[in-house]
């Protein structure tokens, strides 16, 4: 274990990916001794079990507005905030989630802190690349927290990319993938939980988002329209967000409302891992796919969207499937295909559990962003981390079960 240090973690509270990525990094940096300040609006929703973290501390960014300032100015704040728990805490570094607005907050505050050298740990995670950053109003300035962070990570190669693309590569981005933890979202049983929602014979589809339209949630549920009409199954969804009500009404609409549970955001998503059969992943891009990695973790293959970074998490026919964006028939088709068959289900799901525990295991991603710490720290250039052998991590010397 690298040195003791005092980490701020600025980052978004909601229950989409870059909170969920954030806070779990939190957690993992507080086990090992650690002290993690998150700095957010609100209480990260991952921490908001009524459990006691220790070395984990939460300081709020409290919102204001003024008679001449009408819009609410968070990056401003935020920047204020920082300077504030660098100072009391004695804060060794920020690793800020998202580039806009935390990464720009966070260099405010560290030329306002001058000649004190925080360092800034920049983490790209999506949407502040692919809409964020690239939208002309913003353009500039994610340019210009990219350049002068002292370190930038992507959650994918398919992410570092589309920023080298967007951005150019004069700045070198890192790619650090997202973890898991394994012991957390592992294979168990849940006999009398699953009972609450299928009958013995019925099989349990999940999905998870934030129910943006990115998330393609419609396709969810025409897809599972089709599967119903092959094998006896619900459909859990959990999470909220914009589309949650036109997803309601698709349901009514299509004959799937009686099987289909909208749950709503749940703390301990691990007991709904457990009890499914499968994840319907069918998003227009994805940076990374958090929730591709903890279904594979426990067990549970995968049927969601080729490209993006879910290419670069689920092993299409060996941990699960990817099909075309929009293609409800063939997302279907492959959902059957694995359900359906007993055998081809248990071993895409031993597949998924093993590459989960090779390549994404909390500890193993951990210890890459310790090394980057210890060098930015000492003004070293941070070492590459060793590249996941992801064909030796499920399936060595195994053929794909395409069909």
């Amino acid at each position: 274990m690298s040195a003791q240090k005092r980490i701020g973690i600025v980052c978004y509270a909601t229950y989409g990916g870059s909170g969920v990525v954030a806070t779990e990094l939190g957690r993992e940096l507080a086990r090992v001794g650690h002290k993690v300040h998150f700095i957010s609006n609100q209480m990260p929703f991952r921490l908001e079990t009524g459990e006691f973290y220790e070395n984990i501390y939460f300081h709020e960014v409290a919102g204001m507005v003024y008679d001449a300032m009408p819009a609410r100015s968070y990056g401003l704040e935020m920047a204020s905030k920082i300077v504030q728990i660098v100072d009391d805490e004695k804060l060794d570094l920020i690793h800020a989630h998202y580039a806009v607005p935390h990464a720009i907050s966070g260099i405010i505050a560290k030329q306002v802190l001058r000649p004190r050298n925080l360092k800034i740990v920049t983490t790209l995670h999506g949407t502040d690349i692919t809409l964020v950053g690239s939208a002309p109003a913003y353009y500039p300035l994610t340019q210009w927290a990219i350049q002068n962070s002292d370190a930038v990570t992507a959650v994918s190669t398919w992410l570092r990319d589309e920023t080298y693309r967007t951005f150019g590569d004069s700045k070198k981005v890192m790619v650090i993938h997202n973890s898991v933890d394994t012991k957390r979202f592992s294979p168990r049983s849940t006999c009398d939980y699953r009972c609450n929602f299928a009958k013995p014979e019925e099989r349990i589809i999940l999905h998870l988002s934030n129910f943006r339209p990115v998330k393609r949630v419609a396709d969810v549920i025409r897809s599972f329209a089709l599967i119903r009409k092959k094998v006896p199954s619900k459909l859990l969804l959990i999470g909220d967000g914009p589309e949650r009500e036109k997803t309601l009404e698709l349901a009514r609409e299509l004959g799937v409302m009686d099987a289909t549970y909208f749950l709503g955001k749940q703390a301990m998503i691990e007991n709904y891992f457990a009890i499914a059969d499968l994840l319907l992943f069918p998003s227009s891009y994805e940076s990374f796919g958090v929730a591709a990695l903890e279904a594979m973790s426990s067990g549970v293959p995968v049927v969601a969207t080729l490209g993006s970074g879910l290419s670069e998490v689920v092993m299409d026919g060996v941990t699960g499937y990817l099909r075309p964006v929009g293609d409800i028939e063939a997302l279907a088709a492959a959902s059957i295909d694995i359900l359906s068959d007993s055998k081809l289900h248990e071993s895409m799901g031993t597949d998924g559990r093993k590459r989960a525990t090779c390549c994404f295991e909390s500890t193993r991603i951990l210890k890459l962003y310790e090394d980057l710490y210890d060098d930015v720290l000492a003004e070293r250039e941070p070492r590459e981390p060793d590249p996941c052998v992801a064909h030796l991590c499920a399936t060595e010397s195994k053929t794909p079960k395409n069909r």
